[in-house]
Protein backbone atom coordinates (compact mmCIF):
# COMPACT_ATOMS: atom_id res chain seq x y z
CA UNK A 1 0.00 0.00 0.00
CA UNK A 2 1.36 3.51 -0.95
CA UNK A 3 2.71 5.58 2.19
CA UNK A 4 1.40 8.35 1.17
CA UNK A 5 -1.92 7.35 0.93
CA UNK A 6 -1.92 5.15 4.39
CA UNK A 7 -0.77 8.93 6.10
CA UNK A 8 -3.70 10.51 4.82
CA UNK A 9 -6.71 7.95 5.58
CA UNK A 10 -8.46 7.91 8.74
CA UNK A 11 -11.20 5.95 10.41
CA UNK A 12 -14.69 6.90 9.05
CA UNK A 13 -15.99 6.49 12.23
CA UNK A 14 -14.08 8.14 15.18
CA UNK A 15 -10.89 9.91 12.54
CA UNK A 16 -8.05 7.90 14.31
CA UNK A 17 -5.36 7.29 12.85
CA UNK A 18 -4.98 3.36 11.21
CA UNK A 19 -2.25 1.11 11.30
CA UNK A 20 -1.31 -1.24 8.23
CA UNK A 21 -1.49 -4.95 9.12
CA UNK A 22 0.36 -6.33 5.73
CA UNK A 23 -0.19 -9.52 6.53
CA UNK A 24 -3.60 -9.88 6.77
CA UNK A 25 -4.42 -6.92 4.37
CA UNK A 26 -6.10 -4.67 7.30
CA UNK A 27 -6.06 -1.06 8.21
CA UNK A 28 -6.39 -1.33 12.00
CA UNK A 29 -8.56 1.38 13.78
CA UNK A 30 -6.87 0.78 17.54
CA UNK A 31 -9.41 3.39 19.19
CA UNK A 32 -12.70 1.77 17.71
CA UNK A 33 -11.19 -1.81 17.83
CA UNK A 34 -11.82 -1.88 13.83
CA UNK A 35 -10.11 -3.73 11.06
CA UNK A 36 -10.63 -2.30 7.25
CA UNK A 37 -9.46 -4.86 4.95
CA UNK A 38 -7.59 -3.73 1.74
CA UNK A 39 -9.19 -5.92 -1.27
CA UNK A 40 -6.76 -5.81 -4.57
CA UNK A 41 -4.79 -2.83 -3.17
CA UNK A 42 -7.64 -0.57 -2.51
CA UNK A 43 -8.90 -0.17 1.28
CA UNK A 44 -12.42 -0.72 1.77
CA UNK A 45 -13.50 1.93 4.33
CA UNK A 46 -17.04 1.11 5.03
CA UNK A 47 -18.09 0.78 8.75
CA UNK A 48 -20.65 -1.94 8.44
CA UNK A 49 -17.99 -3.70 6.63
CA UNK A 50 -15.11 -3.44 8.76
CA UNK A 51 -14.32 -6.42 11.30
CA UNK A 52 -14.82 -5.98 15.10
CA UNK A 53 -10.74 -7.27 16.66
CA UNK A 54 -10.67 -8.79 19.73
CA UNK A 55 -8.33 -7.33 22.94
CA UNK A 56 -5.68 -9.68 21.90
CA UNK A 57 -5.58 -8.32 18.28
CA UNK A 58 -5.23 -4.39 18.91
CA UNK A 59 -1.71 -4.13 17.73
Amino acid sequence: MDKRLLEILVCPLCKSPLHLDAEKHELICRADRLAYTIRDDVPVMLVDEARKLNADEVL
